[in-house]
């Protein structure tokens, strides 16, 4: 109804995008890493895009206290590639935020 599309990427694994966002399925016994602290079937971490250059993001981040959980790294995004750095929210849900590379 809300026209998302399945995406195929990486190693078999499965998304939703919507638009220039992608929501990252978790399969039960083949969970990425990093995920969600729990990572159960049918959940989903996110990915925000941002014309904020990510080395801004990341000290936006540090200088707010936000534990990096990884990166900034190269990812694949539901429109191209990506630099991307990875945080988690009070809740433990990872948070992906991103700048699409070309």
């Amino acid at each position: 109804m809300l026209g998302f599309e399945v995406v195929r990427f990486g190693d078999g694994r499965t998304a939703l995008a919507f638009g220039s966002q992608k929501f990252n399925l978790h399969e039960k016994g083949r969970e990425f890493v990093p995920r969600a602290a729990a990572a159960v079937p049918g959940s989903a971490d996110f990915c925000l895009i941002t014309t904020t250059p990510i080395e801004d993001v990341v000290g936006h981040l540090e200088a707010s206290g936000v534990e990096i959980e990884a990166g900034p790294v190269p990812k694949t995004g539901a429109t191209g590639a990506l630099i991307s750095v990875y945080f988690r929210d009070p809740d433990g849900n990872l948070v992906e935020v991103s700048n699409y590379t070309v």
